[in-house]
């Protein structure tokens, strides 16, 4: 590792926080959004990001090519409530591990992070059509709840077609009525 690696690692994971934060503000979710990937300043997240950081992608995947996992994102994922890999579970019935249902506040979260990724990774290149694209890359090997998956495509599609603006306010509205989906 680098002092450089470890400075612009610094960099851009600050820069994607503060993105994430000023997000969850606009969604109704501060407190959330102050307390975002702080685990990613601890040794175990950081040490490694500093050596795979690029500032194109997530240093995750340099460590996964290198060793054929991450054990950053194996913290990361295990703290950090609004990644749906949290939300899993063991089935008593079927006796597998599956995806559950995440909260709707995790949800607002995880859809602020998304978009903060997008503008952080691909900077002047970004439009609000850039989560939903890699969203469906992604999609045909996710493994996450149906209904958390439809929801987050939901809010992915509003950002796309109607923009930040209106995709805030439905998400603040959602909160507010404290239903689930």
């Amino acid at each position: 590792m680098s002092f450089k690696g470890a400075l612009l690692h610094l960099k851009t994971i600050t820069k994607h926080r503060h993105k994430v934060i000023a997000h969850c503000a606009k969604a109704g979710i501060l407190w959330q959004g102050l307390r975002h990937d702080l685990s990613k300043y601890a040794p175990t997240e950081f040490l490694p990001g500093a050596r795979f950081c690029t500032g194109k992608r997530s240093p995750n995947e340099g460590e996964r090519e290198k060793y054929g996992y991450s054990l950053a994102w194996m913290h990361h994922k295990g703290r950090n409530r609004h990644h749906f890999e949290y939300w899993t579970d063991y089935d008593p019935k079927t006796k597998q591990v599956k995806p559950v249902k995440m909260p709707l506040r995790f949800v607002a979260e995880m859809f602020c992070d998304r978009v903060a990724a997008g503008k952080t990774y691909k900077g002047k290149d970004y439009t609000n059509q850039s989560p939903l694209e890699y969203f469906y890359r992604g999609k045909p090997t996710r493994t996450i709840h149906p209904e958390t998956s439809a929801l987050l495509e939901k809010l992915l599609k509003m950002l796309a077609e109607k923009g930040e603006e209106e995709t805030f306010r439905y998400i603040r509205g959602l909160l507010k009525r404290g239903k689930e989906y």
